[in-house]
C-alpha cells in the first residue's frame, strides 16, 4: 500500500484516525490524520494530538520492569508475595491465589492464573458513575470479592488488567517512587524528545502540548471518565500516535534498554501455554511471513513494530468501535511494505 492509498484508507475510517510511521526503516517519517478532535471547539486532529492509549501503556510498564532487572533492583522470578503490600497478598491469597508461586515476570506474560477485574460488568459501573475515583486497592478488592484463580499460576495466558495492576505496585515499591516518575525516567521520555506524553493525573501535561483528542464508545463521548479507572499500569500513559511510533521504535533499535539481551528477554515466549501469541508486554503474531509485535489499546489505540522492516506504526481512532478497521489497515499496510518497501521509505511525505 503506498502513501497514498493509505491516505485513502485512513479517510474512508468512519471516525477522526491518526496514523504515524517511524523507525530506522523509514529515514522519512511519515504520518497523516484525518478529522477533528474536538468537533465542538473545530480543532483539527493531527499526529500530534494526544489521547488515553489505555492498554498500550502495558507495553511500557513491562518496559519498567525490564530496566528495573537491568539495574538489579528487581527481581522478575521472584514470589509476589514479599513485592506487594501485605493488605494485597492477604487480598490475592483469600481469593485463592499462592502468592509464593506467582511472579512479576507471569504477571507481565499474563500468565499468573488470574482473570480480570476489568469485565463488561466493569465498564458497565465506570459507565455509569464516570466521575468515580477508583483507587488501586478498590480495583484489587473488586477482583477478589470472590475467588478467581483459572489455574495454577504459569500454565496458560490469560489476559488480566489486574495482573498489570500489581506489577505496578511492584515496580512502585521496587522504585521508591511513583509510577509515573519511573516511567518517565527509566523510558527515557524527556531524553527521547517525547513532547507529548504523560502519566495522567500524576503529573501534569507537558508545555505545549495540545488538549486530548475526545474519544467516543459508541454515540457516547467517554472523553471525561475518570482516568483513574485505568491508570494503574494497565493504562495511564496519554501519548500522540508520533510519540507512539517514535517509543515504539526506540524500544526495539536500541534506545530504552541498557543491554540488547533485555529486549531478547523481552520478546522471548515463556513455556506456558498460549505463549506464542504474547511475551512480556508485547502481542507477537506474523504478518505477510514476518515476526510482528504489537499492542492494543481499548478506546482504540494500537502500536506495531515489524523488525524485518525495522518501522514501527501506531494509530489512534476516535470511536473505539473503528479500531478493528484501523488495525487491518495497519497490517495491510505492513504486509504490503514487506513486498515492496519502497513506497513508505522512499516516498516524502509531510507529517500531518
Amino acid at each position: 500500500m503506498n502513501p497514498d492509498a493509505l491516505n485513502a484508507a485512513i479517510l474512508a475510517l468512519d471516525a477522526p484516525t491518526a496514523l504515524c510511521i517511524a523507525g530506522a526503516g523509514a529515514p522519512r517519517p511519515w504520518g497523516i490524520a484525518a478529522g477533528l478532535a474536538d468537533v465542538a471547539a473545530g480543532r483539527a486532529l493531527t499526529v500530534d494530538t494526544p489521547f488515553r492509549t489505555a492498554s498500550n501503556t502495558k507495553t511500557m510498564t513491562a518496559a519498567i520492569a525490564l530496566r528495573l532487572k537491568e539495574r538489579g533492583l528487581l527481581d522478575l522470578d521472584a514470589p509476589i508475595a514479599g513485592l506487594l503490600s501485605p493488605a494485597h497478598v492477604d487480598l490475592l491469597r483469600s481469593a485463592g491465589h499462592a502468592c509464593d508461586a506467582i511472579t512479576p515476570r507471569q504477571l507481565m506474560q499474563h500468565s499468573a492464573g488470574l482473570s480480570d477485574h476489568a469485565d463488561d460488568a466493569y465498564v458497565r459501573d465506570v459507565l455509569a458513575d464516570p466521575a468515580h475515583a477508583w483507587t488501586r486497592g478498590e480495583q484489587l478488592r473488586r477482583y477478589t470479592s470472590h475467588p478467581r484463580p483459572i489455574g495454577p499460576p504459569g500454565a496458560k495466558f490469560q489476559y488480566s488488567d489486574t495482573g498489570y495492576v500489581l506489577l505496578g505496585e511492584i515496580i512502585e515499591r521496587a522504585a521508591g517512587d511513583s509510577l509515573a516518575a519511573v516511567a518517565r525516567r527509566e523510558l527515557g521520555f524527556d531524553r527521547l524528545g517525547l513532547a507529548t506524553t504523560w502519566w495522567e493525573i500524576a503529573e501534569p501535561a507537558p508545555a505545549g502540548a495540545a488538549p486530548r483528542a475526545r474519544q467516543f464508545l459508541g454515540k457516547r463521548d467517554v472523553t471525561d471518565v475518570s482516568a483513574t479507572m485505568d491508570l494503574y499500569g494497565g493504562g495511564g500513559l496519554v501519548m500522540s500516535a508520533r510519540d507512539l511510533a517514535r517509543w515504539t521504535a526506540d524500544l526495539f533499535e536500541g534506545r530504552v534498554y541498557e543491554r540488547p539481551a533485555t529486549l531478547a528477554e523481552m520478546l522471548a515466549p515463556g513455556a506456558h501455554e498460549g505463549a506464542d501469541s504474547y511475551r512480556l508486554g508485547l502481542f507477537a503474531k506474523r504478518i505477510g511471513g514476518a515476526e510482528v509485535y504489537f499492542h492494543l489499546g481499548y478506546w482504540g489505540t494500537a502500536a506495531y513494530y515489524c523488525p524485518a522492516l525495522r518501522l514501527a506504526m501506531a494509530g489512534f481512532t476516535a470511536r473505539r468501535e473503528t479500531r478493528t478497521g484501523m488495525l487491518a489497515v495497519m497490517e495491510s499496510a505492513l504486509e504490503t511494505a514487506l513486498l515492496d518497501p519502497d513506497p513508505f521509505l522512499n516516498t516524502p511525505a509531510p507529517l500531518a
